[in-house]
């Protein structure tokens, strides 16, 4: 059974940085595409970022291009999400997710067909 499992959640200030971790387990990593989603309060889940099977393709909501990065380790089962200049309004549940095939849209939820628990993140100003 495959297992997605994030970490690396926690409060910060305005302008800090954090790196979410979500190690997979179960399968061979390089098998799946990688996403991450956030999802606020009242709000519905949404896009942050994905990545190709080998890594060469990377894909980011507009609005966090520049400061969020996603990468891969194929040979540590993890990928990576390394948030910088953090604000009051990233403040969410960010989730990994995981997909064997292409659906044709990385940001929808609806690609992925494994999710992990989710890591809370929190930004004070």
């Amino acid at each position: 059974q495959v297992q997605l499992v994030e970490s690396g959640g926690g409060l910060v200030q305005a302008g800090d940085s954090l790196r979410l971790s979500c190690a997979v387990s179960g399968r061979t990593f390089s098998s799946y595409a990688m996403g991450w989603f956030r999802q606020a309060p009242w709000k519905e889940r949404e896009f942050v970022a994905a990545i190709t099977w080998t890594g060469d393709g990377t894909y980011y909501a507009d609005p966090l291009k520049g400061r969020f990065t996603i990468s891969r380790d194929n040979a540590k089962n993890t990928v990576l999400l390394q948030m910088n200049s953090l604000k009051p309004q990233n403040r969410a549940v960010y989730y990994c997710a995981a997909t064997e095939v292409y659906y044709g849209d990385y940001s929808r939820p609806l690609s992925y067909d494994l999710w992990g628990q989710g890591t809370q993140v929190t930004v004070s100003s």
